[in-house]
């Protein structure tokens, strides 16, 4: 048996992941135990987790596999700081000590880190490190149902590379060509996220929910000013209106002087028209890329299958787009597309690509991304008698048909069950559910239930067998990663008055008989639910379907804006009690709102920071 420890850290969505003979046995994010954000520690209480799930010590893993090398990153840093000289010293005297200190002499910190969790674990020379794309395009390929694909890898950067193009072939991947820093698709998208007043990192999908409420007015001057942009994909950035390659910030006066508007500031700027269609125009811009990215490399290698890793690769409107122009016969995405993601990818990497070892099945490997803890009833029962919960404890049967019956009445409800997700989607392990024929339910949960803002849209989860009845779709979506518009018989046409409306204005129309996840220009982002991999959650739509007709349930995460998603009983408890949530459901047991104590309802919304 060769077990093998992935870790990705020190940047952003810190992960640990665990394979053993190839098989993928846990992974998760250190936000979810932490409960903070993106948390970028080393992944302590993640590795925990894993190690427990695999019944391992640490000295008993025989490999421990970082996901990219400090210090090729190192030399990027010191490279570029050279080529910006003098103006990059503020930032490079910022970042050199805690270099100095910690990351360049990483094999030594992770050693000391390691040994906290069993002093036993005394060999170094397990400590291996892999590069960050290669990282990604692994995690993209191995788990991967293809025996064959052209994998494309898109982020902000890891240690040089922004793009890459690799080809995997059984257990063999070999990258092809890169795209090198500063010239970055991630870092270009997240220089509008900054600009529209959104966090880095984490605001890169309100840039994208935003973008269909405006116009891409400014698709043409992105092109021509701020990029070169070849017919085959390949781009260079015009540097003069960016600071992020040695400054503090990510764009300059220069840049709010093209767009004739500063940097907003979400505390006291209200969004505009003008932002939604800056997001519109960078969101067309990304999707002129990548269409065309992948369109030359359809052509150049003839190989009928694509995957897709990398922070880019969580564009579902741009997976959609893929998809939609038929450029490849099939396309994988990795679920945990951004760093978290590099952890399983480093692991992979080593099993397969350095120890030769071949793959065995050629179907998707990643068990729906359910990786995460899962509770016994024990624990669940004393943990909520500890809580002072009130709960009754049912059937699986029974579940599935109160918990339609109370969605169908437009009740909202916490969704508990079995191992949680890897990746930043909830996926039926830990959801929200709601009715998606409800007109006011997109409002509802954004402003009460959410805590924030009213235009972010949300996902449906559909039955597999059902999604081409509902959806411009006919593929499998299990991680929510396609959009695609919703039926033209679902459809409700808008009248003229309606369609002179000008941004959130819009909100308010409904647009299909599921209005709850029909964004503004009928598109959603689709989970197909298998019964192979979460059986309970499909027996939940089944019945939700029996006295609706409808097999379309809302799922959005379990948790407020700001918050990781929910991880233990008391997470999901103490988000159940401080929200407008109606119901929880944890597994077999069920709370109804109307009979907690009042006492212990919470002040949930300020508790955590703004995302």
């Amino acid at each position: 048996m060769t077990s093998i420890l992935g870790i990705s850290a020190f940047y952003h969505d810190s992960a640990a992941a665990l394979v053993v003979n190839g098989d993928i046995i846990a992974a998760a994010q250190e936000e979810r135990f932490s409960r903070k954000k993106h948390d970028p520690r080393y992944p302590f209480n993640a590795v925990n987790y894993v190690l427990s799930e695999g019944k391992l010590k640490l000295s008993e893993v025989d490999y421990v596999v970082f996901f990219e090398k400090p210090f090729l990153k190192f030399e990027r840093l010191l490279e570029t700081y050279m080529a910006f000289a003098p103006k990059g010293f503020q930032s490079f005297s910022l970042s050199m000590p805690i270099w100095l200190r910690e990351k360049l002499f990483q094999k030594n910190f992770l050693f000391e880190k390691l040994q906290q969790h069993d002093e036993e674990f005394k060999d170094i020379k397990k400590i291996k490190f892999s590069e960050h794309h290669f990282s990604h395009a692994a995690s993209a390929f191995y788990p991967s149902p293809f025996r064959e694909a052209v994998v494309l890898t898109l982020d902000g950067v890891g240690e040089w590379a922004t793009t890459t193009v690799a080809v995997g072939r059984d257990n063999k991947l070999e990258m092809i060509k890169e795209i090198h820093f500063p010239h970055s698709l991630g870092l270009l998208y997240s220089a509008f996220t900054y600009y529209t007043g959104f966090k880095v990192n984490s605001g890169e999908y309100k840039v994208m929910g935003l973008a269909p409420y405006g116009k891409p007015k400014y698709k043409d001057l992105i092109i021509k000013e701020l990029m070169d942009l070849k017919e085959d994909g390949s781009f260079k950035l015009n540097m003069k209106y960016f600071n992020y390659a040695t400054g503090l910030t990510m764009t300059n006066k220069k840049f709010s002087d093209l767009f004739g508007h500063p940097i907003r500031n979400p505390k006291k700027d209200l969004l505009k028209d003008f932002h939604m269609d800056i997001a519109s125009s960078i969101q067309a811009v990304t999707e002129e890329v990548v269409i065309r990215l992948t369109k030359n490399i359809a052509n150049e290698y003839k190989i009928k299958n694509l995957c897709l890793a990398g922070g880019v690769a969580l564009n579902c409107v741009a997976n959609g787009k893929i998809l939609k122009k038929k450029i490849f016969e099939k396309i994988w995405i990795q679920p945990a597309a951004g760093d978290a993601g590099g952890s399983l990818g480093a692991a992979l990497a080593y099993w397969h690509h350095e120890l030769k070892n071949l793959r065995k099945n050629f179907k998707d490997q990643m068990k729906g991304a359910y990786l995460g803890p899962k509770f016994s009833e024990k624990h669940i029962e004393n943990k909520l008698k500890k809580l002072k919960g009130k709960y009754k404890k049912k059937t699986n049967d029974e579940i599935s048909s109160i918990v339609a019956k109370e969605l169908s009445e437009s009740k909202t409800v916490g969704w508990f069950q079995g191992r949680m997700e890897f990746g930043p989607r909830a996926l039926g392990g830990r959801s929200i559910l709601a009715d998606p024929r409800s007109e006011k339910m997109q409002k509802e949960l954004n402003l009460k239930i959410k805590f924030r803002e009213s235009f972010r849209p949300f996902a449906p989860s559909v039955l597999r067998e059902d999604v081409n009845s509902w959806f411009e779709l006919d593929n499998d979506s299990p991680y929510m990663l396609l959009v695609s518009e919703v039926k033209k018989d679902k459809q409700i046409k808008m009248k003229t008055a309606d369609e002179n409306l000008f941004g959130i204005d819009k909100l308010n129309v409904k647009r299909s008989s599921i209005p709850a996840i029909t964004h503004v220009d009928y598109s959603a982002r689709i989970q197909t639910v298998h019964k192979e991999t979460n059986p309970k959650y499909f027996d939940l739509i089944k019945e939700f379907k029996k006295i609706t007709n409808c097999p379309v349930l809302v799922n959005t995460s379990f948790n407020v804006r700001g918050e990781p998603i929910v991880c233990s009983v008391e997470d999901a408890f103490n988000c159940f009690m401080g929200t407008n949530l109606d119901i929880l459901v944890i597994e077999d047991f069920i709370l109804f709102k109307d009979e907690q104590d009042k006492s212990l309802i919470k002040d949930y919304k300020n508790k955590f920071e703004l995302d």
